[in-house]
C-alpha cells in the first residue's frame, strides 16, 4: 500500500518521538500541533505500534476518478472519428452524439495524458469593441472564400450576416461567387427571418460601395453613383457602414474561423459529397446548432422593425436601372429593345422616365411612379448581360490597395 508523505506529517513525527522519549509534554506537543492532548495520546500509541506509517494516509484512488474503460472510449472516438476536431468541438460531440457528459478540461486532459493533443502556447488577447446594446442595431457582413470540401478543388464563397449585439446568424449560404445577387440574398433573407435592421457594416467590395475611379482605389466624391446593394439598401431604410480593415469587422471574422473549423468537420461527419447537399446541411442544421452555441439572446432587446406591409422585396433587392421611354414607347435595357403596352395608367409613356427591375432570374419588371407597368425577360443568351456578368467577377476576384488622394 503506497502512503502520501510531506514535510507536515515529518514534522509531526519528530514531536511525537520527543512526546515518546519524554523529552516534551503532551500538553506543549499539542500547543506545537493544534490539537487537543487526547489526540496526542491516539498518535502517540500509533506511533509506537507502526512507526511513522501510523500517522500516515493511504494513497487511495478518489471517488470521483474516471473508469478506465471510459478514458480509453474517448481516445478512440478522437482517434477513429473525430481525429481532426478540436477539444471544445469534440466534447459537444461526445454529449451530443454518446451521451458522455464530461467538462472540457477533463477531456483535454485525457487527450494531453497521451499526447493525442499537445497545448498551444495563448494568444495575446486583444480588447474587443463592445457590443451594440440590442439585437438589431448592427448586422455585420463578409463573405469567405474557402475550400468547404476539401474533395472538390475549387472554393466557394460563404456570404454569412451576423447581429453584432447576440452573435446570431441570422442566414448564411454557400456560393460559386462574390457577387451582387448573392449578397442581396443574404440581407434580404436576415430581413424577412428578423425583421428590418438599422445598419449594415461590411467591406468596401465592389458590389457594396464604388472606391474606384480612374482605375484607382480611392475615396470617391459624394455624386459617385451608388451601388445597387447601396440602393437597395437606401430605399428600404438601412444605412450602409463600410469598415476600413478586416479587423474592424472582427465578430464576422470570428464567425468565419469558426465555421472553417467546426462545419467542415461536420460535413465530413455527415458524409456531404457537395455544396447543394452543404446548403441544405447549412439552413437546416449547422446555423441553428451555432446560434445555440454562441449566440447570446438572453437579456437582450430587441429592435428589429416588422416590414410594412405591401412591401414588394423582388422589386427592392435587384438591380435596377433608369430609362427614358422612346417616342415609340420602347426603351433598350442590356441590348434588348422592349416595347411598353398602354396600361390603366396611361395610354403613352413617351419621353417618361421608368425604372427598370433585372432580377437574378432575368426577369424584367418595369415601374412607373412605383407603379408596375410591364413585365418582361431577358434571354439568358444576352452578349451585353454576359459581359457585365464576367466583369462583375473580375472586379471580385482583383485585389486593390488602399490609396490617399
Amino acid at each position: 500500500m503506497e502512503y502520501h508523505l510531506t514535510m507536515k506529517d515529518v514534522k509531526k513525527y519528530e514531536i511525537l518521538k520527543q512526546v515518546a522519549a519524554k523529552e516534551l509534554k503532551g500538553t506543549e506537543a499539542a500547543v506545537l500541533l493544534g490539537c487537543h492532548p487526547v489526540h496526542i495520546s491516539r498518535l502517540k500509541k500509533k506511533v509506537a505500534a507502526s512507526g511513522i506509517k501510523g500517522i500516515l494516509r493511504p494513497k487511495l484512488p478518489s471517488n470521483r476518478k474516471l473508469p478506465d474503460c471510459l478514458k480509453e472510449q474517448i481516445k478512440s472516438l478522437y482517434r477513429n472519428i473525430y481525429y481532426d476536431f478540436n477539444i471544445r468541438h469534440f466534447n459537444d460531440k461526445l454529449q451530443e452524439n454518446h451521451k458522455i457528459n464530461l467538462s472540457y478540461e477533463t477531456v483535454r486532459q485525457i487527450l494531453i495524458s497521451e499526447r493525442i493533443h499537445v497545448p498551444k502556447k495563448k494568444k495575446l488577447v486583444h480588447r474587443r469593441r463592445r457590443r451594440m446594446p440590442r439585437a438589431g442595431l448592427l448586422i455585420q457582413m463578409d463573405s469567405s472564400e474557402h475550400n468547404w470540401l476539401p474533395f472538390i478543388k475549387e472554393k466557394w464563397f460563404l456570404t454569412a450576416a451576423i447581429d453584432d449585439a447576440t452573435s446570431k446568424v441570422p442566414f448564411a449560404k454557400l456560393y460559386p461567387s462574390d457577387g451582387v445577387f448573392n449578397n442581396m440574398e443574404v440581407i434580404r433573407k436576415t430581413i424577412q427571418k428578423e425583421g428590418l435592421f438599422a445598419a449594415l457594416y461590411a467591406d468596401k467590395a465592389s458590389h457594396f460601395t464604388t472606391t474606384r475611379y480612374g482605375g484607382l482605389h480611392v475615396k470617391v466624391a459624394q455624386e459617385q453613383d451608388d451601388t445597387q446593394v447601396e440602393r437597395a439598401l437606401q430605399e428600404i431604410g438601412i444605412t450602409f457602414i463600410p469598415a476600413n480593415s478586416p479587423q474592424a469587422k472582427g465578430r464576422i471574422e470570428r464567425l468565419f474561423r469558426t465555421f472553417q473549423d467546426r462545419f467542415i468537420k461536420e460535413l465530413r461527419l455527415h458524409n456531404i459529397k457537395n455544396y447543394s447537399q452543404a446548403n441544405r446541411f447549412l439552413q437546416n442544421y449547422f446555423i441553428d446548432y451555432y446560434n445555440k452555441r454562441f449566440a447570446k439572446t438572453t437579456g437582450v432587446e430587441n429592435s428589429y422593425k416588422p416590414l410594412p406591409l405591401k412591401t414588394n422585396l423582388d422589386l427592392i433587392f435587384c438591380k435596377k436601372y433608369q430609362r427614358k421611354v422612346n417616342f415609340d414607347n420602347t426603351i433598350q435595357v442590356l441590348g434588348n429593345v422592349i416595347q411598353i403596352p398602354p396600361s390603366k395608367h396611361r395610354l403613352s409613356f413617351a419621353k417618361c422616365i421608368v425604372d427598370v427591375c433585372l432580377l437574378e432570374n432575368n426577369d424584367i419588371h418595369i415601374l412607373f411612379k412605383n407603379q408596375l407597368i410591364h413585365s418582361a425577360k431577358l434571354s439568358k443568351n444576352n452578349k451585353i448581360y454576359k459581359l457585365k456578368k464576367r466583369a462583375e467577377n473580375i472586379l471580385n476576384q482583383r485585389e486593390y490597395q488602399l490609396c490617399t488622394v
